[in-house]
């Protein structure tokens, strides 16, 4: 398959086994007619004729919804590796904190890029993005020029032990620039484009801040992105310091309810649960994230017994390794099965962690996440004829368990291929990464922090200084 702009009535995909995500759960051979508007005009029979438009040979592909990850950030892609060893507080203390607050605009811009160019090329079309508190702009450019689904904004961070100077703001001017960021990109990019409020975490933020970002939500629908109950040792900070277990203090402030959209959620209380389900929060789940962290295994099937709407993340690649929405799902459903035992959660329903779930935490339900008429023509075309895929059964299994991002061949979004026969047509993936490697050493040596031994462009071995 090659980029075909097709007719003037658009192109027809031909001969995919689809897995619509559709309120009917269909999966079946069918045809997919994607229209020029950049959403799915209809979803035929085989073979069906649509005068106006050409074929294209999708044979031997499964095609997928884009897959939606509701929890990342792409400011710490160039962190990848920085971060061994360590819990979350000190994590962010030692490390992340003080390297974000070593980026500049441009090598905030090679992060996105290098972030970015992994996401499609592994079949993610949409992200809720958690940016750190300076250059958003740069991350907003990138998600514009590679063609991604952005929803994102800057980090809010103006309280906190141990937040570094470079990264700690006044009030007035967090609450300022994330005004700023969204009188200019909100709806960009012909709506692929949108604004999220970020205040990091109630560690990080004064009430006024958080009081200030859920009053804006409300006033104009905006999404807002947070951490919570991510590991004993936070919620009881936050227990001490507010009077209340992490979640419940975040809803007392204002946030709660379908625009707010809480990362990990590890350790909620029994009541919190409740309160999650009754205000209709959404809550992301980031297994590899809170494994490698030390963090925990979230609730999951309890979270969606109690009607908690769930999404999926792989959270940065500064502590997950990797931006991998199929590694995700495959890791949640193991995790479902040791904590709640085999077949509590089922493959269909991680699936929808990763597709219709996320789509509802980014304010996208109806557009995004299912493959039906009328809604944006978001699709990944992944091949599931190889020897690792090779059984039958559940369908849904077979994508959670047996297909990795090394099976996605072509992605579209709004109707652009961004994705042709494995290689992202957006971004030149050798400039990505030396772009990538020369912004990391920059990063590295503003934040004091040695890179290591790394492999050479040319295959020697090359030792990156701190300076």
């Amino acid at each position: 398959m090659v980029e075909d702009r097709g007719g003037p009535d658009g192109v027809v995909l031909r001969g995919a086994f689809v897995v619509a995500m559709d309120d009917a759960r269909t999966t079946a051979w069918r045809d997919v007619h994607l229209g020029r508007g950049g959403r799915i005009a209809a979803v035929l029979p085989p073979g069906a004729p649509v005068p106006g438009t050409r074929d294209v040979d999708a044979s031997g592909l499964t095609l997928i919804p884009g897959l939606v990850q509701a929890h990342v950030h792409l400011c710490q892609t160039l962190l990848r590796g920085l971060a061994e060893g360590r819990p979350l507080l000190r994590w962010l203390r030692e490390r992340i904190w003080p390297l974000e607050g070593a980026h500049d605009r441009e090598t905030m811009r090679a992060s996105a890029d290098l972030g970015i160019h992994e996401l499609l090329r592994g079949g993610t079309t949409s992200v809720l993005d958690m940016g750190s508190v300076h250059h958003a702009d740069a991350l907003f450019e990138s998600a514009r020029d590679a063609g991604i689904r952005y929803v994102g904004g800057k980090a809010m961070m103006d309280a906190g032990e141990g937040v570094p100077a470079s990264l700690l703001e006044d009030t007035a001017t967090s609450i300022a620039e994330s005004d700023r960021l969204r009188d200019a990109w909100e709806g960009a990019a012909g709506g692929r484009l949108r604004h999220a409020w970020c205040p990091r975490f109630v560690l990080s933020c004064t009430t006024e801040a958080l009081r200030a970002v859920a009053d804006r939500s409300r006033a104009t629908g905006g999404v807002v992105h947070t951490h919570a109950s991510e590991q004993p040792d936070e919620a009881a900070i936050v227990r001490a310091a507010h009077g209340a277990p992490n979640i419940a203090t975040l809803a007392r402030m204002g946030i709660t309810g379908p625009r707010a959209v809480l990362a990990h959620g590890v350790w909620p209380e029994p009541e919190e649960v409740a309160l999650l389900a009754r205000d209709g929060t959404h809550v992301v789940h980031c297994p590899s994230s809170n494994l490698k962290l030390g963090s925990g295994i979230a609730p999951v099937r309890r979270y969606l017994d109690a009607g908690v709407s769930l999404g999926i993340g792989a959270d940065g690649a500064a502590c997950a390794n990797s931006l991998d929405a199929w590694a995700e799902m495959r890791l949640a459903h193991l995790l479902a099965s040791l904590s709640g035992g085999p077949g509590s959660v089922s493959a269909a329903e991680v699936f929808e962690l990763a597709t219709r779930g996320g789509a509802r935490a980014l304010g996208l339900e109806g557009e995004v996440g299912a493959i039906s008429p009328g809604m944006q023509a978001d699709l990944v075309a992944v091949a599931t004829d190889r020897s690792h895929q090779s059984g039958g059964g559940d369908p849904y299994a077979r994508l959670v368990h047996a297909t990795t991002r090394h099976d996605v061949r072509h992605v579209w979004v709004a109707g652009r291929h961004v994705v042709i026969d494995g290689r992202v047509a957006t971004l030149e993936e050798s400039t990505v990464v030396r772009e990538a490697d020369d912004a990391r050493a920059r990063v590295a040596a503003r934040a004091g922090i040695p890179l290591g031994e790394l492999p050479g462009r040319t295959g020697t071995r090359t030792r990156h200084s701190s300076g």
